[in-house]
């Protein structure tokens, strides 16, 4: 006969052992995931600390050089005044109102600028990149009148419109024209033809297919346009401020000249640059925010 082996309890110590085993290989992959997760979160922390650091390096670096350098007398006060020099003048400047309202008046008149200019390049290159006979009647003229520097049009602004606002913001508008022109138009008939064969089978009529389609697959190299003309924008207004001005950065370099201040005239260089990042940092922030769905900035790329 054979032996009848006694069945153990299920809470006897041999039966709860690969319970146990089990329990344990799950807490020991749960405190795996959970330990990679927190690396991944420090690491992206990490790595979006140094990219708001990063682009502050080499600026901060080159400030520090040109004070050391001012403090100890290798860059004379009246070739290259130090950053403190520039900031003393700021701040007497705007003690004194000036500088505020100088600023204002240079916004204002690329705010104006750029917004007619840039309008008029969106609607003529929605209209010469969907039409064909759009294409054939404007494209060629626009091209002809795009090689003519806006800025050698200076005399005859002067002459037809005065010394006023006028030529100045028109300036300012035909520098912002073309960039964005030229972008719409090429961004436009460079959208693919299978997209657009795919939407009519969708049963999408023209205006449809524009707004799902072609304004989508035009909208990178849009914003490209954009942010090109507000660079030109602000090139174009250091050369329309100085028209006979009685404000603006412009008006505060002619002055500065005149009185040969060139810490006012090293802070009018600021100022531009200053002016010029913002615009193109919220231009950036805007295409982000727009293409979300493009892989490139979904995974954070930067332009």
């Amino acid at each position: 006969m054979s032996a009848v082996l006694p069945r153990l309890p299920s809470d006897s110590p041999a039966s709860s052992k690969p319970s146990n085993s089990r329990f344990e290989s799950r807490v020991t992959v749960i405190a795996d995931v959970t330990d990679d997760r927190t690396q991944r979160v420090s690491t992206r922390r990490a790595t979006g600390r140094w990219r708001l650091v990063a682009p502050w390096i080499l600026p901060v670096g080159l400030i520090a050089l040109w004070q050391y350098f001012s403090a100890i007398g290798r860059l004379p006060a009246g070739i290259l005044p130090a950053p403190s020099d520039v900031l003393r003048a700021a701040w007497l400047l705007a003690e004194r109102g000036e500088l505020q309202r100088d600023v204002l008046v240079s916004l204002r008149r690329v705010a104006i600028g750029f917004a007619t200019g840039a309008a008029t390049g969106l609607v003529l290159g929605f209209l010469v990149g969907l039409s064909s006979l759009a294409h054939g009647l404007l494209d060629r003229s626009l091209q002809m009148v795009r090689t003519i520097p806006h800025l050698a049009l200076v005399p005859l602004m002067i002459l037809w419109f005065g010394i006023g606002e006028e030529p100045r913001v028109l300036l300012v508008a035909m520098g912002s024209l073309f960039p964005v022109y030229i972008n719409t138009m090429s961004g436009i008939r460079s959208v693919d033809p299978k997209l657009i064969e795919l939407g009519r089978s969708y049963g999408l009529g023209p205006f449809g297919l524009i707004v799902s389609v072609v304004l989508p697959g035009a909208l990178a190299p849009i914003l490209t346009g954009i942010r090109y003309a507000l660079g030109v924008a602000w090139l174009t207004l250091v050369v329309g401020e100085t028209i006979a001005s009685r404000d603006g950065i412009g008006y505060m370099v002619q002055n500065a000249r005149e009185l040969l201040r060139t810490d006012v005239i090293l802070l009018a260089i600021v100022l531009y640059a200053i002016a010029g990042w913002l615009a193109d940092s919220i231009t950036r922030g805007i295409e982000r925010r727009l293409l979300r769905w493009h892989p490139n900035y979904a995974k954070g790329a930067a332009r």
